[in-house]
């Protein structure tokens, strides 16, 4: 299996966040895609290659242009008024008040950014550009008739919705390389969300699509991030209604239940007959990730792998969540190494 990485990634390098209250290291660190790479060359899963470069209208086919023009231009206007530090919201826009631009970058901030996890920096707009291009690489790769391809993503980019960002994502990488099938001649793709958090920005791109199923397992919003949204009673509306599906999990869920939730989806995507299958991996559904509470193992990712290739289908990875450093790149490595040995030689776009 071929992956995609950006040296790129690294321009968005965050060293605190604030964390239940307090200012703590954060999570979402360059450390993290540095030890995906490494454990991949350690496996020999596949070549490593850089990404090639794609214009910015594969963004706007899924992302607000408003949006993506500010995240290009907030750092400049940030420093121009406070200086080079890290650029954070100043202010939400309250309920019934009006969602008109202002003139003031940290107002402007509350009215794209959705918490405190996702900080404007000098190289932001330079690392989310290169995670999109690692997407839509991994994504031509399949429509050229690879089977399979890993995009290692970093920022990631489950969280960017439509017109708002945030956890840790700022453009929705596995949205952006779904909709490139399409705009290729897919007639339908699935986008299976397996992070322990609910992919909440995919679902509101394609929750009124009939074209994209959206699956995702996740802690129950009731519990966890990002909150509000990803209950099982939201199938989607309009021309799709029906194909978005949320599978909420309690605290504490291990391996059988998790499984369990795996085939429901798999067994939908299986019924959605879709021409490619985009999976946003996230790892941190890991038992010693120091953000989530479910308690899978490192060989679990081994049997994830090999259920999501029992579908048949050419699939992209999309690299999102997994914040256990020391595990991470076995994690990964299991999961792609397991879905690479048990995949059909015959799996290939066919449109």
């Amino acid at each position: 299996m071929i992956t995609i990485y950006a040296e790129d990634h690294a321009a968005q390098s965050v060293e605190t966040e604030f964390y239940r209250g307090q200012w703590v290291e954060a999570f979402e660190t360059p450390l993290r895609a540095e030890r995906i790479r490494a454990a991949i060359e350690q496996s020999g899963l596949g070549p490593i290659v850089p990404p090639r470069a794609f214009g910015a209208d594969a963004i706007t086919a899924v992302h607000d242009p408003d949006m993506v023009r500010f995240l290009e231009i907030a750092w400049d206007a940030w420093t121009r008024e406070f200086g080079p530090t890290p650029a954070y919201p100043n202010v939400w826009p309250p309920r019934r008040t009006r969602q008109i631009a202002t003139a003031r970058p940290g107002a402007e901030l509350g009215r794209y950014v959705v918490d405190m996890s996702s900080p404007i920096l000098a190289g932001t707009w330079t690392a989310a550009r290169a995670a999109v291009d690692c997407a839509l690489t991994g994504a031509q790769h399949i429509m050229d008739g690879e089977a399979s391809a890993f995009a290692l993503c970093r920022p990631p980019g489950h969280h960017a919705g439509r017109d708002y960002f945030g956890g840790y994502c700022f453009l929705n990488n596995a949205a952006i390389a779904a909709q490139s099938f399409l705009t290729q001649g897919a007639q339908r793709v699935a986008v299976l969300d397996i992070d322990y958090h609910h992919g909440n920005g995919t679902q509101d791109i394609f929750y009124e699509r009939a074209e994209v199923l959206t699956a995702s397992i996740h802690a129950d919003p009731r519990q966890d991030y990002p909150y509000y949204i990803g209950f099982a009673d939201e199938t989607g509306e309009a021309a799709g209604a029906g194909t978005n599906l949320n599978l909420p999990l309690p605290w504490g869920t291990g391996t059988e239940r998790w499984l369990e939730a795996l085939d429901t989806a798999l067994a939908r995507i299986g019924q959605f007959l879709p021409h490619a299958v985009v999976v946003s991996l996230g790892v941190d559904t890991f038992k010693g990730d120091p953000i989530s509470r479910f308690e899978l193992a490192s060989a679990d990712y081994i049997e994830i792998g090999r259920r999501i290739a029992a579908l048949g289908l050419p699939t992209l990875f999309v690299m999102e969540g997994g914040y256990a450093t020391d595990a991470l790149g076995v994690n990964v490595v299991n999961l792609l190494s397991g879905f690479d040995q048990s995949r059909p030689p015959s799996a290939a776009v066919r449109i």
